[in-house]
């Protein structure tokens, strides 16, 4: 017998379940997330998820790292160079900053979060540094970023916009969402100028 894979619908299943994921951490908070209660919402049994996801853990992990690279396919380059790769950048983080589900994750599993501030490098991390890289090696081509590895620049530009958008919230009596935007390029600009 010739078993026969229908990848859209397994695609479908596990969007499905991430979906499901990301609503039991907007009604629960991360720690009160189950797996069982995932399958429910996703409407399948959790043998089901449990082929797909070995647990709860995974499933949240694979829902931010969907999560964000969505963000970053759906804001595109306006052009090669530096500034139009600070300004994507910038997007980006202002569209992090207001996932309604990578912010509850920041702010009601802040230990969680601190294994992918401190402790190692999440695969959505690797994502965003890859592509961040290939860009600015462009840029570099044409004298826009200064000399340099192109994999630790880009390294350095997460860090610095991974902490304006863990730390917006408390900044934001002094940085509204426009000035804060300002200042994370000007930064950029400035670190990666030549």
């Amino acid at each position: 017998m010739v078993s026969i894979s229908n990848d859209g619908a397994a695609e479908s299943l596990g969007d499905r379940i991430l979906d499901a994921a990301a609503s039991c951490v907007l009604a629960y908070g991360i720690d009160r997330v189950t797996l069982a209660e995932i399958a429910r919402r996703a409407g399948v049994s959790r043998p089901t998820v449990y082929r797909r996801f070995p647990d709860t853990r995974s499933i949240l992990a694979a829902l931010l790292t969907a999560r964000i690279v969505h963000v970053l396919d759906d804001v595109e380059s306006t052009g090669s160079g530096r500034e139009p790769l600070v300004a994507r950048i910038v997007r980006v983080a202002q569209r992090l900053r207001h996932d309604e589900v990578i912010m509850a994750v920041l702010h009601t599993a802040p230990e969680l979060a601190m294994v992918y501030i401190a402790e190692r490098l999440g695969t959505s991390q690797q994502i965003l540094i890859d592509a961040v890289a290939g860009e600015l090696k462009l840029a570099q081509e044409d004298g826009s970023v200064r000399g340099g590895d192109p994999r630790q620049l880009a390294t350095m530009c997460l860090l610095i916009t991974q902490s304006a958008i863990q730390s917006a919230q408390m900044v934001e009596p002094i940085l509204d969402a426009d000035a804060l935007a300002r200042e994370l390029t000007l930064a950029l600009n400035g670190y990666l100028a030549p």
